[in-house]
């Protein structure tokens, strides 16, 4: 248990590189050695191993009783996994098809894969897209920072306060914010940054839509 704790970052990069390894491993064994039973192993591992790093952050949770940089780390890496990581997903089976089709000369892409594709190019559906992202965004930082502000306040009374006086951001004094250690206010802080990026440049495809490139 103390090797776990000790080396927790080291397990979850570990983690990673292997589920990065198994998307590939899956797309090899599927579209060039045509093994779909063995791909469908490999994607099995890569969620098998989504899950132990949950388990990974819950137990570290139990055994120091803190939230730290670690915990959040994963909870973000897991959410993203179970929503935007999808489609991701599909993007890259699709590109995988595409390239590994054109390499072996055959067409792996179906008409519907062909449609989505083509689909994505589209000014419309790309605007629509980033718009739902950017809202589901704003409600998954929304959460967030309740289930830390709840950890930090022994009420809720006490955040109006800082709601009307956000002189506190940016400070280096802890005790000045709402939140209960540097860790929570880091993370606060940076990811408010991006997500401010990230909702203005969502919202870009719709005010300056682009034009279509065509295939």
């Amino acid at each position: 248990m103390d090797f776990i704790l000790r080396y927790q970052w080291e397990i979850f990069i570990l983690a990673e590189v292997l589920s990065l390894i198994f998307i590939l491993l899956f797309g090899v064994t599927r579209y060039v050695a045509n093994k779909r039973k063995l791909s469908l192993g490999f994607l099995l591992l890569f969620i098998v191993l989504l899950f132990l790093e949950a388990a990974l952050a819950l137990f570290v949770y139990k055994e120091t009783g803190e939230i730290s940089t670690f915990q959040i780390v994963i909870t973000i890496f897991v959410i993203y996994a179970c929503t935007f990581g999808i489609s991701d997903f599909k993007k890259i089976d699709r590109w995988m098809r595409l390239k590994i089709g054109s390499w072996r000369g055959t067409e792996l892409l179906t008409e519907k894969d062909k449609y989505v594709m083509q689909k994505q190019k589209d000014p419309k559906y790309i605007a629509k897209k980033y718009r739902i992202s950017s809202i589901i965004h704003l409600i998954v930082f929304i959460i967030v920072q309740l289930i830390f502000l709840n950890y930090s306040l022994d009420n809720w009374s006490q955040v109006l306060p800082y709601l009307q006086d956000l002189s506190w951001i940016g400070t280096e004094i802890i005790g000045e914010t709402p939140y209960a250690n540097e860790t929570l206010y880091g993370i606060s802080m940076v990811w408010g940054l991006v997500f401010i990026i990230d909702f203005i440049y969502s919202w870009s495809y719709t005010i300056f839509p682009s034009k279509q490139r065509g295939e």
